[in-house]
């Protein structure tokens, strides 16, 4: 998934609290809490606090993410990038700086979809 094919924003200053699910692209450099459901990519940015559940096909942190999230292709934890909880992966890439606290579930074979 492209950076550049971003199909939804949520700003920094933003607070929001539902149930999310899109195609394509979203960033979020915000607050969020609730559930995220796409098969496309979901983009934290150094300022988003994410919490709740994410099954998403791609994540990309730089930012805060707190509770499990199911990736059916790769996670991938920015500098200064946090998860914490539980992560279900089909690959994973820690930059240095990037934080993980959390249980990590990557399978052998397939990548688990995004559900």
């Amino acid at each position: 998934m492209n950076k550049d094919e971003i199909s939804a924003f949520l700003g920094a200053g933003t607070e929001y609290t539902g149930d999310l699910s899109f195609k394509g692209a979203v960033r979020i450099d915000g607050i969020f809490k609730g559930n995220i459901l796409s098969e496309g990519a979901l983009i934290a940015g150094k300022e988003a606090l994410i919490q709740g559940e994410a099954r998403v096909g791609e994540l990309i942190l730089a930012g805060m993410f707190e509770g499990v999230a199911h990736v059916a292709h790769r996670a991938t934890i920015h500098k200064g990038g946090e998860l914490k909880g539980t992560l279900y992966a089909g690959a994973l890439v820690i930059e240095e700086g990037g934080r993980l606290n959390a249980e990590i579930h990557v399978p052998d074979g397939q990548p688990s979809p995004a559900e």
